[in-house]
């Protein structure tokens, strides 16, 4: 990273004690997140082969901040042949991208399952993140071991050995001790699922008035950045998956069927487990799911045709123009600070 970035400052050791050690020592340690693929076996990023100007701008970002990503071609629907459509949706009802989007998803963790990939990070091509996004992910993966249970001298991978999903890029998720099926439970179960690694003093965290309502922030510190079970993401900007988690995944929403959107349905899988783990029971998939709060990738908005935002959702026909692109959630935008990176600027943060 240029040494023109600030310097990034998370103080976990007061919540983990292994926490100073394990940055800096052994050879299963989390520093491989800083690697080319972010301590991941691979990096895969999702999209239409003619989006032309995703592809540049994601390869650059990916490269400027050391990293390296595959390409899984985007699906149009209209590619999708009726025999295909999952059970359980009627495809003359759904609307946009809905089924081409979620073909997309699962021809990348496909990828995985069949060329036996340990593990991968999956993101759409309109994905932005922090210019610190290794030293985030280091923390992440110190928190992913701690709400597991892992062993920090035992794993293989810098984010443990025991997750099926790692939701590093949403719209925002409330924790799961405050979803409505888990308000009714005893103290005991909600406390098998409320195992949280607290990241303090973090400075890519953005005010909270620029983060998702959906955890009551005022009661943390400024700069608090949470890694917890996962409860009920929005969006599917980025995950991880393990090998074994991308083949519950494959069964669970194409083999089985469909009733939602893919994002929706991947956030209800994960939350079907976290009820299942409360109440002590294993009546939908055993998936193991952990988020980071606030997100650390977030959809960016680029300046242009407003139509160009998504290729899920038709908006901005009407030849709207967008002067200057912005990415919610992120502090220090590596989509927005990319000619200070190749210039040797200092980079800026999107929010005071």
């Amino acid at each position: 990273m240029p040494s023109v970035l600030p310097e990034f400052s998370a103080d976990t050791s007061h919540v983990w004690p292994w926490s100073q050690k394990a940055s800096t020592g052994a050879s299963n340690d989390v520093g491989q997140v800083f690697n080319a693929t972010l301590g991941f076996e691979k990096v895969l990023a999702l999209g239409l082969p003619e989006r032309s100007d995703k592809r540049d701008a994601l390869v650059l970002m990916s490269e400027l901040s050391g990293f390296h990503i595959e390409w899984i071609d985007g699906v149009k629907p209209a590619d999708l042949p009726s025999k295909a459509v999952p059970y359980g949706i009627d495809a003359t009802k759904v609307g946009d991208n809905f089924l081409g989007s979620w073909r997309s998803h699962m021809n990348a963790i496909r990828f995985v399952v069949e060329a036996g990939v340990g593990s991968a990070l999956i993101m759409e091509d309109d994905v932005d993140w922090d210019v610190h996004i290794k030293s985030q992910l280091q923390a992440a993966a110190l928190g992913a071991r701690h709400v597991l249970g892992q062993n920090p001298t035992s794993s293989s991978s810098p984010y443990g050995d025991d997750w099926d999903l790692l939701w590093l890029g949403h719209c925002g998720e409330p924790f799961p001790e405050n979803l409505e099926e888990i308000s009714g439970l005893n103290e005991e179960a909600k406390a098998r699922i409320s195992s949280k690694f607290n990241i303090e003093n973090d400075d890519t965290v953005p005010p909270y008035q620029h983060v998702s309502t959906l955890v009551d922030w005022a009661k943390y510190p400024p700069g608090t950045r949470i890694v917890h079970r996962t409860a009920a993401p929005i969006c599917s900007f980025a995950y991880a998956v393990s090998q074994r988690g991308a083949r519950r995944l494959l069964h669970a929403l194409s083999i089985e069927g469909l009733s939602m959107a893919f994002d929706n349905s991947l956030a209800q899988l994960c939350r079907d487990a976290v009820f299942d783990l409360a109440r002590g029971q294993e009546q939908h998939y055993v998936m193991k799911c952990i988020s980071i709060n606030p997100t650390t990738m977030f959809h960016h908005k680029s300046k242009g045709l407003l139509s160009g935002d998504s290729d899920i959702q038709n908006h901005g026909q009407g030849g709207e123009m967008r002067e200057k692109g912005f990415t919610e959630s992120i502090m220090w935008s590596t989509r927005l600070n990319l000619k200070n990176l190749l210039t040797g600027q200092s980079v800026e943060a999107q929010f005071v």
